[in-house]
């Protein structure tokens, strides 16, 4: 017997399949709206970002850790990790990358044999110091239909989000 013969004719679930949970309150249907919205609006900001530092040869993960390196000098791989948010493999992997097209080098640490730090090299150096001004101001048109008093409004709100998600997926259940 097919799940179309028990139900029938029409085509259902096989018992075993867990049905999908209806919005059963508005609570529920509020963060449904909520997330959907913000899928979308992440998803066409990061197209654009995505698509302009195409234009320079780069993905926007690689171009985080330029960014990072620029802004805050050499870093530990560990710490690149946590400031651009890739796991311990992808840094590693991302930084050979980025080694490889002669942006950024490795650096032994003078305190730990087996750390090392990724540095700039002088010619992505020049050429962040070159690029970021015109990304800068790229984000600041693709993020410029909020006014100043919403920008901070959604600053504030994502951050309040982020770390109630984090609170919430971070504790034991």
């Amino acid at each position: 017997m097919t799940a179309r013969d028990r139900d029938g004719g029409r085509l259902s679930a096989p018992p075993s399949a867990d049905p999908a949970p209806e919005p059963s309150d508005e609570r529920t249907a509020r963060a449904l709206k909520t997330w959907v919205v913000l899928a979308r609006a992440y998803a066409a900001v990061a197209r654009a970002v995505e698509g302009q530092i195409a234009r320079h040869g780069l993905t926007t993960t690689e171009f985080g850790i330029l960014e990072a390196l620029h802004h805050k000098g050499p870093l530990l791989l560990g710490e690149i990790q946590r400031k651009v948010l890739v796991t311990s493999g992808g840094i590693t992997y991302l930084v050979d990358r980025l080694v490889a097209k002669g942006l950024v080098t490795r650096v032994p640490s003078p305190d730990d044999r087996r750390a090392r730090y990724a540095v700039l090299t002088q010619r992505e150096s020049s050429l962040i110091a070159e690029i970021f001004p015109a990304h800068a101001a790229f984000l600041a048109d693709v993020l410029s239909t909020l006014n100043e008093r919403e920008h901070e409004e959604a600053a504030a709100l994502l951050r309040k989000l982020g770390l109630g998600a984090a609170a919430r997926t971070e504790a034991p259940r």
